[in-house]
């Protein structure tokens, strides 16, 4: 009986022998003797089917190996047998950009670059302007990474001569793109530490029992520190992004996971537009606003002081700062509206975390120091982004947040990828003189309407406001239309202080039409809540109603001071 155990055990015997042979084992010698054995052990095995005998194909035999039975039979099939069993290897799936918004976009370029250029504009202008429109083609319809686009753009502009490459690369040196991308190394140091959750926390357990609410506390918390920050990328991007990602989190919003639309995509969206309202009204909140005033100064030699511009833009910027968050609401609206046991849970949550730890400790000073060189760095002779490396240096010496993970955030070095490129392109289309080409065009054809000064500086501001999709800066939009059409309003008889302080408003309010047109858009877009046809489209909804509320609202409010 042992030998029989054995051999059928070992498998030298055929299966007919072993089914044969199995009945003589002790059925307890198949069972594992242990509780977790998920049948019921029986004093009988279970009954097991026995297959039939299947034939051997032709050719072999059952046996081999001097007469014995071979208790594997090796079966030597043909190679073509094999090749038609086997299954055809399915093709790589296309890992390149998207063709047909590849496509498009450098069809936009061919067109336009064979298209004769108008009387008195260059070739390189005229060619940078196609490669220029090529490239904001290639952003809206992605067929690469935004970065990847943008470096193509650049290569376009070197390979057909149209830019050196030093002039290509030359915005890469502009403050504005890093300042960008330190507000990305901050918003890592504020969540990883706890303390952005700990902020959040506190927010949604004093305003998280609605939506709207948290909202709007965001909203005017940013216009408050508006006046003393002098930087919409520094205030709105190295502050606030990093609080609104800690509450959408704290909120169970998350990117890649079907959450965003809880509330991270409406409060994304509402964050970036009224940062642009805010910076319009304060001299002080946004950089390009005192080139607006020089320029107001030397063009017309009237001065806008600081009380001037906030008292005319007080009324209308009160009123978009509450219609624009409740607008969104409505057209762009959270899953989740009311939340009645937030603050509850939120307190709860902020109990469980305790007292700050030393990391929490570190990342709030060194935030504070960078706030406070934001607002008093001018007196100083600090600049923004001096002071947003300095608070950075701080988090990498004490281990807040390590050099990888400054490396490991890729929408970063994208978003200062992109923006670099499209700032030196945009930059180049007016040294080589198309702006101000476009500008004479507009004035020459607005001015020979003859239209009332009302209208005629309405479709001034319309043009000038619209005209933002060409630009990446505020401040390169300023310094390259600001005058001409300042100009122009006076002579078609426009009050000139009352044109000069619509014209500087609306340098601001017109940075909420893209994800690049002004220093807060890139960051509040590379969070990935909003897409970026919607981020367009709800761009261009807001901008109407702004112009409304400032034509309409600031028409009346600017008539009862007495601007015009």
């Amino acid at each position: 009986m042992t030998s029989s155990v054995l051999t059928c055990n070992l498998g030298f015997h055929s299966l007919p022998s072993f089914r044969c042979r199995r009945r003589c084992l002790p059925t307890q010698s198949l069972l594992p003797r242990t509780p977790a054995f998920p049948f019921r052990q029986s004093s009988t095995l279970p009954s097991f089917p026995s297959a039939p005998p299947k034939p051997f194909p032709a050719g072999l035999t059952p046996t081999s190996n001097h007469g014995r039975r071979s208790p594997i039979p090796v079966v030597r099939a043909s190679a073509s047998a094999s090749a038609s069993a086997a299954p055809a290897a399915a093709p790589a799936p296309w890992q390149g950009a998207a063709l047909k918004p590849l496509a498009a976009s450098i069809a936009t370029g061919v067109i336009l670059w064979l298209v004769p250029a108008p009387s008195g504009v260059s070739g390189n202008a005229w060619k940078l302007l196609a490669i220029f429109l090529a490239t904001i083609v290639g952003i809206i319809t992605q067929p690469l990474p935004l970065g990847a686009v943008a470096l193509l753009g650049l290569g376009a502009s070197v390979l057909t001569k149209t830019l050196t490459f030093a002039a290509a690369f030359s915005a890469f040196g502009d403050p504005i793109p890093w300042l960008i991308a330190l507000a990305f190394f901050f918003a890592r140091g504020f969540i990883k530490t706890g303390l952005g959750n700990r902020v959040a926390y506190q927010f949604v357990s004093l305003f998280g029992s609605s939506s709207l609410g948290l909202g709007y506390s965001l909203v005017f918390s940013e216009a408050l520190l508006a006046p003393a920050i002098p930087s919409v990328s520094a205030r709105a991007g190295g502050i606030f992004l990093p609080l609104v990602k800690a509450l959408c989190t704290a909120c169970g919003s998350n990117v890649g996971d079907g959450t965003e639309n809880r509330l991270g995509s409406w409060l994304m969206l509402t964050c970036f537009q009224t940062s642009v309202i805010s910076s319009s009204m304060f001299l002080t909140a946004m950089a390009a606003n005192p080139l607006s005033a020089n320029l107001t100064q030397n063009t017309i030699n009237q001065t806008i002081g600081w009380t001037d511009w906030a008292v005319a833009a007080f009324v209308p910027g009160l009123v978009s700062l509450v219609v624009v968050p409740l607008l969104l609401y409505l057209i762009y609206p959270p899953t989740v509206k009311s939340s009645p046991d937030a603050p509850k849970l939120a307190k709860e949550k902020l109990q469980k975390m305790g007292p700050m730890t030393k990391n929490e400790i570190i990342m709030a000073v060194t935030l504070f120091l960078t706030v406070g060189l934001w607002v008093f760095g001018g007196r100083l002779n600090i600049d923004a982004v001096t002071a947003a490396i300095l608070g950075l240096s701080i988090l990498l010496i004490t281990g807040v947040v390590t050099w990888k993970e400054c490396l490991a955030e890729s929408v970063a070095w994208d978003t200062l990828t992109w923006f670099a490129a499209l700032i030196a392109m945009a930059g180049y289309l007016n040294k080589y003189g198309l702006i101000s080409w476009f500008s004479q065009t507009v004035v020459k054809f607005v001015g020979g309407l003859g239209l009332s000064w009302q209208l005629s500086f309405g479709i001034l501001v319309l043009l000038y406001f619209y005209s933002h999709y060409f630009f990446a800066s505020g401040a390169a939009h300023i310094g390259a239309m600001f005058t001409a059409f300042l100009s122009v309003a006076s002579a078609l008889g426009a009050p000139p202080l009352f044109a000069a302080m619509v014209l500087s408003f609306f340098s601001n309010l017109m940075g909420g039409l893209t994800h690049y047109g002004i220093g807060s858009a890139p960051v509040f877009y590379g969070a990935n809540y909003v897409p970026l046809p919607k981020w367009w489209g709800y761009g261009f909804i807001v901008s109407v109603v702004n112009i409304i509320i400032w034509l309409g609202i600031g028409g009346f409010w600017w008539k009862t001071i007495g601007l015009w």
